[in-house]
């Protein structure tokens, strides 16, 4: 049972294509950390959703900005969910607002915190701007995901070609000292994970069987066990 004194509000940050209403209120995930008596903080990135959405690259060099606008102003620490691009971001918070955050959950992320994959990059930039190879599945469901209704395509795709600031390394990520759980499906392209849990102080990790990075979300695993971490089953 969740402590019912518990009334930390929840960070949820969607991943790239998505938004806050159709990764993390359309399941039904919000709903159920509300029945667990949490509150909840809705983040749109810049280019989803709600919020606006150049079409320059350069305007995405730091996606933090609308995570560190959503914290709590007396600096109190919050729980906080990321999938994919979101919990790249919510990392990367975490790294340069210690303290901001009690526990955090990092989904569809793993071995790409640390290694570049160039060729795939371009193949998923190419098939958003309506240029990509349709035999190649994982780019073709990035261009699935652009064309959504809602969706501008030339600001996801200027997403995608955001400038790299500086990388993640084991060095930066040893100062992340809040509880964190990392999740990823078997399927996932940027499974393992193992580097990344071992390479953050207070983490576990957790792998969902036979589930791809799109299905995460969705997954009744992944939700049971970000409740569970959280300590926010519904009474």
């Amino acid at each position: 049972m969740a402590d019912t004194n518990d009334n930390t509000p929840v960070m949820c940050v969607h991943g790239w294509g998505g938004s806050f209403t159709t990764t993390w209120e359309r399941n039904g995930f919000t709903a159920l950390l509300g029945d667990a008596g949490r509150p909840v903080i809705g983040v749109d990135l810049l280019g989803h959703g709600t919020a606006p959405k150049p079409h320059e690259p350069e305007a995405y060099a730091d996606l933090t900005t609308r995570v560190v606008e959503a914290l709590p102003e007396d600096g109190t620490p919050i729980d906080a969910v990321g999938f994919s691009m979101g919990a790249l971001t919510l990392l990367r918070t975490a790294t340069e607002h210690p303290g901001a955050f009690r526990r955090l959950v990092l989904a569809g992320i793993g071995k790409n915190v640390f290694e570049r994959d160039d060729e795939r990059s371009a193949k998923i930039i190419a098939a958003v701007d309506g240029d990509g190879d349709p035999e190649d599945n994982v780019s073709r469901l990035f261009a699935q995901y652009a064309g959504q209704a809602g969706n501008d395509a030339a600001a996801l795709s200027a997403v995608l070609k955001q400038p790299q600031r500086i990388r993640l390394t084991t060095d930066v990520l040893s100062t992340v000292t809040c509880e964190t759980l990392v999740i990823v499906g078997d399927k996932d392209f940027v499974f393992p994970a193992d580097q990344l849990v071992d390479a953050l102080p207070n983490a576990t990790g957790k792998v969902l069987k036979n589930i791809d990075h799109f299905a995460t979300p969705e997954s009744f695993d992944f939700v049971d066990a970000v409740l569970e971490f959280l300590d926010a089953i519904p009474t």
